[in-house]
């Protein structure tokens, strides 16, 4: 019997919308490849449904003719034979491929967003053989929005956001191919080989980065002064400023100071208080969700997305990728929060905003026309990791601050009259919280509360004093102000933004908490700026990024896009290749010269002459002196961290010290040295860890209950561990202050 082929994104969303639309129990079954399908009954049809794994075809070249360029001529292949990494795709395509042969109708149900749309397209014109198909459009993984979306699924395919997202595709592969080829040749012809890249927003994304650097770098400190007025009034603290603020002529300064120093007794000249409502926050859209969890967890953007994402394949949250602020009545807001209110946690926040008869939220400005602003669906969430958990509940506490009553705040300013010389002092408190409940505890505001006070009420000063300052310069970019900059800049998607840093990083232009370009990432743009100019400019990209939404909306064909990029990559490509060889020498310097800063560490403590190296060998990093093989010296490394070079040398034993960047946690500067003092333990912990050591004390594990506790050594000093390891990852610091009653308490997993 024929049967409906419905095709889905991820193995996890094909389980749902089985068990969604099944009017019974859905038949999982397992194809030869044992890749998991389902076939299920509604109605009197009979439908299988079947997952992908993402992007099943790749671009590819059609034939690869060497280390050539430029390059156009490519095609859509299997992602197994383009990249070998997806060599696991092959047996979900196999299975795809098979079951279509019995199906007589087609639908897609991937992600509604252009990613999603091309996966779709792919697979039904190249693994279905079918020019057409339905199209399932929902937001959210929940049993009623998938059984909505079938009953109303369109007849045909989204042909706006495919062509969109295929023009997307072919535009970041003719620049990523072509500008990288051309980067590695010219460091070829220097007599080298590095594989370096760039593509259609890396550039543009770099110069940004860059441009600030420098902008730091030129920066020239201009000095300014303020006076600060310290005093008691009516039985409370006040701290007031010189109206004037900035005095940029210290003799200005000087005079009101002169003035002013040794009075100890000023008078309230006037008071005045202002009430101001402050709005409640707009929804969620995808880079405000990323910019608020880097602003209150530190959670890196990207990570911040696949966290998301996770929660939304768990039915928890409505789609992600969104560019939309606007919540739609349709999704049922009083249904959700009554549903949210199940769960312990936010009970007597919904109660509140249950009880008001209408229920509206702030919506913001900006609009997706695929789906709504972030959301969550209600589902009770079980068995969330922590990162997953935060992100949850920034989503819940957001979406029902949007309802809730907007907060009152007070700014009061108070002017101070000391010998003609005024003095203001501000301070904002809250009067009703309003929506500030709801959205406890991401609500940053600052409460600042000065005494009551009246006109002509004396102020008791303690000090008047004059503070030396200077402008300060740009601040560098974080990993959340990075990705608003890009957004301001129409640079990239909201899905693709926190992977063109990430790569950025991943490269070496840039490192950094706070972003900071390297001497690597500077020179590369400085060259290319300085023979091909247009790979880095965001006017290019910003035109095409305009273009392909033209292209969804139907108004220009992506073939006309695809044509206009050709003619200008090939004018790039041409100017390149004329300076192929001045652009090989000096992108080969800076790679040298970056290579040798990010991994020397210092002198050489054995041979005095060499400096200490970070290398890469057969069995992962480690530490050598470059004067190797007359001097031997050398130093392992923890393979489960990050390590960087200090740059400081350690007060105790004079060893250069590492950073140890762990994923998750804070920073660490180490000594090099395992012997140094500083790792030292207590005595007390010391006595106990040799008998340990010694075999005359034998502990059992406290967590796996097999292995016993044995002494362990590394680059952090030494340290309690379980010896069943790697089996079992018990280990227990030894601390100074460590005695034996509370030996085994403390865990690390």
């Amino acid at each position: 019997m024929p049967y409906e082929l419905i095709i889905c994104e991820k193995p996890s969303a094909a389980k749902k919308m089985a068990d969604a639309l099944a009017e019974g129990k859905a038949i999982k079954q397992n194809s030869k490849e044992r890749v998991p399908y389902y076939e299920i009954t509604r109605g009197k049809k009979d439908i299988v449904v079947v997952p992908a794994v993402g992007h099943l075809y790749g671009i590819a070249e059609k034939e690869k003719k060497g280390w050539t360029f430029p390059v156009f001529d490519i095609e859509w292949k299997p992602s197994s034979e383009v990249n070998k990494k997806s060599d696991f795709s092959k047996k979900y395509l196999s299975t795809i491929k098979r079951l279509a042969k019995g199906a007589d109708e087609f639908t897609v149900a991937c992600d509604y967003d252009q990613e999603g749309s091309v996966i779709g397209r792919n697979i039904v014109e190249f693994a279905c053989k079918q020019k057409d198909a339905n199209r399932m459009k929902f937001s959210t993984l929940t049993k009623p929005d998938l059984i909505e979306a079938y009953e109303h699924k369109a007849p045909h395919l989204d042909w706006g956001q495919i062509n969109a997202g295929d023009t997307r595709h072919r535009l970041d592969f003719f620049n990523g191919i072509n500008y990288s080829r051309a980067l590695t040749s010219s460091i070829k012809t220097a007599g080298s080989f590095k594989i370096m890249s760039t593509g259609r927003v890396q550039g543009p994304s770099l110069k940004i980065i860059v441009d600030r650097e420098k902008e730091i770098k030129a920066f020239k400190p201009v000095p300014f002064w303020q006076i600060e007025l310290n005093g008691t009034v009516n039985t409370g603290d006040i701290t007031a400023w010189h109206q004037k603020d900035k005095f940029w002529d210290k003799k200005d300064a000087d005079k009101v100071m002169e003035k002013v120093k040794d009075e100890k007794k000023a008078v309230v000249d006037n008071t005045k208080k202002k009430q101001f409502k402050q709005m409640p926050p707009v929804p969620f859209d995808l880079t405000t969700l990323q910019t608020e969890s880097y602003r209150c967890y530190r959670i890196q953007p990207k990570e911040t997305l696949a966290l998301a994402q996770e929660l939304y394949t768990s039915g928890l949250v409505s789609y992600p990728r969104t560019s939309s602020q606007k919540l739609d009545p349709k999704i049922g807001f009083r249904t959700i929060l009554g549903k949210i209110g199940k769960q312990k946690n936010y009970f007597e926040l919904t109660s509140k905003l249950l009880a008001n008869k209408v229920l509206k939220p702030n919506d913001g400005k900006k609009i997706d026309p695929a789906h709504p602003a972030i959301y969550p669906t209600g589902v009770e969430p079980k068995a969330l990791k922590e990162h997953e958990n935060k992100v949850y509940d920034l989503i819940v506490k957001r979406f029902m601050a949007t309802f809730a009553e907007h907060a009152l705040r007070q700014t009061m300013t108070v002017d101070i009259n000391c010998k003609e010389e005024i003095f203001i002092a501000k301070g904002t408190t809250t009067i009703e919280k309003g929506w500030h409940v709801f959205y406890e505890p991401y609500v940053k505001l600052e409460e600042e509360e000065l005494p009551e006070v009246n006109k002509g009420d004396d102020v008791g000063v303690r000090k008047i004093q004059l503070h030396d300052k200077e402008t300060q310069p740009p601040k560098r970019y974080t990993p959340s102000s990075i990705i608003r900059a890009l957004e301001k800049k129409n640079l990239g998607t909201k899905a693709t933004r926190a992977n063109i840093v990430d790569t950025l990083f991943q490269r070496g232009y840039v490192d950094g908490k706070a972003i900071q370009a390297t001497e690597l990432g500077i020179r590369t743009l400085e060259t290319l700026e300085k023979y091909t100019p247009k790979i880095v400019e965001e006017e290019l990209t910003r035109h095409f990024e305009e273009e392909m939404e033209k292209v969804r909306e139907g108004k220009v064909k992506k073939e006309q896009i695809l044509e206009e990029a050709k003619v200008a990559i090939t004018k790039i490509i041409k100017d390149f290749k004329k300076h192929e060889g001045e652009i090989g020498k000096e992108l080969l310097a800076a790679n040298n010269e970056t290579r040798d800063e990010m991994s020397t560490l210092g002198k050489c403590p054995s041979c005095k002459k060499g400096d200490l190296q970070i290398r890469k060998g057969k069995y992962g990093r480690f530490v050598a002196c470059n004067q190797y093989p007359k001097c031997k010296t050398t130093f392992s490394l923890p393979s489960n961290a990050l390590i960087k070079p200090a740059k400081k040398m350690c007060e105790d034993c004079g060893y250069p010290k590492l950073a140890v960047i762990k994923k998750g946690k804070q920073p660490l500067e180490v000594c090099l040295n395992k012997e140094c003092k500083s790792k030292h333990i207590g005595e007390e912990a010391w006595k106990e860890a040799k008998e340990i050591k010694n075999g005359n004390v034998e502990k059992e594990c406290p967590k796996c209950k097999e292995g016993k506790i044995v002494l362990r050594s590394s680059i952090y000093g030494k340290f309690l561990a379980c010896d069943k390891f790697p089996k079992c990852k018990y280990t227990e610091k030894l601390e100074n202050d460590k005695s034996k009653e509370d030996f085994g308490k403390e865990k690390s997993n």
